[in-house]
């Protein structure tokens, strides 16, 4: 490829299953051990040589208009596109044609990823001369591979059967939500109707359009631990971890406040957090700005304002 490559994030989706939250947050911006989502994005982003993004934005926009401006704090050009019709990821890559004038990088907002070598993904897409490459790794859980979806290859690599959401997965190898891809995606994306599984236009559906035709499709392991942020749970489980992989005992924003005689051990407090009696917070994650006036310990949960 002769010029970077651009990137995509699509950060427009609600997030019902965070109850609560999904109303005050949009999920790209909440954080994993005190760094939102859509920052570690960029980060990958710009170690991958991108300069110029594409944000998709929907619920709760303007939160990361604001956070995340023009990009300049990453040295990134972000450019940000509307979603208001929410039909699925397909539909929002979609959208996205004219923004596009050469191979793309994609990134679902909502995921939290660990890589192992991330040059792979580029490296794979040249060499086989890939309309997408795209990132896996093998999920010991076959509930996760059902909640994403299935990828079976070749020896080489090469993809020959994609599905989304499989109640029955043939393989371990799961899809993680990162993506190279070229513009034959948007042909495939015009082929491609609205799934019977949720009635919206599968990007996964898509992809598998492309290799029914014979494009070629290459499946990536670079993905070392990847979570979907789906429940409140979920950004307990991915801050512990981070954690664990950087040696910390806990991690307190700027500006905590904690009463004398407060325990915290493998928890995460935001900015500004105020805890007002001696209490143990044992694997937490207490969100910025949250007052936290509880006399009872709390164990393994997500503590918002």
């Amino acid at each position: 490829m002769s010029s970077p490559c651009q990137g995509v994030i699509l950060a427009a989706g609600h997030g019902a299953r965070m109850g609560a939250i999904a109303d005050r947050y949009p999920k790209a911006l909440l954080p994993v051990c005190n760094i939102p989502l859509i920052h570690r994005h960029l980060d990958t982003l710009r170690r991958l040589g991108v300069r110029d993004v594409i944000i998709v934005v929907g619920h709760l926009g303007d939160q990361i208009r604001q956070a995340l401006g023009n990009g300049e704090a990453w040295r990134l050009s972000i450019t940000y596109a509307e979603q208001t019709d929410r039909q699925g990821l397909a539909h929002a890559v979609g959208q996205l044609e004219a923004y596009l004038d050469r191979p793309f990088y994609l990134l679902l907002g909502d995921i939290y990823f660990e890589f192992d070598h991330l040059d792979a993904l580029r490296a794979a897409f040249e060499t086989h001369r890939a309309a997408v490459a795209l990132a896996v790794r093998e999920d010991e859980d076959l509930d996760a591979v059902r909640r994403n979806f299935s990828v079976e290859t070749d020896a080489a690599g090469r993809v020959s059967r994609l599905i989304e959401k499989p109640a029955h997965p043939p393989t371990r190898c799961k899809g993680c939500g990162l993506y190279l891809a070229d513009r034959r995606l948007f042909d495939a994306i015009r082929e491609t109707p609205r799934s019977a599984l949720r009635n919206e236009y599968e990007l996964t559906d898509a992809i598998q359009r492309l290799v029914e035709h014979g494009a070629p499709v290459h499946a990536v392991p670079m993905v070392a631990w990847d979570m979907n942020i789906t429940e409140p749970n979920d950004l307990v489980t991915c801050s512990v971890r981070e954690l664990a992989r950087r040696g910390l005992p806990h991690l307190l924003g700027h500006d905590c406040r904690l009463a004398p005689g407060c325990a915290i051990n493998g928890s995460v407090l935001g900015d500004g957090v105020r805890v007002l009696h001696p209490i143990r917070l044992e694997r937490c994650v207490v969100l910025p700005g949250t007052i936290v006036d509880a006399t009872e310990d709390y164990t393994g949960v997500l503590i918002a304002p």
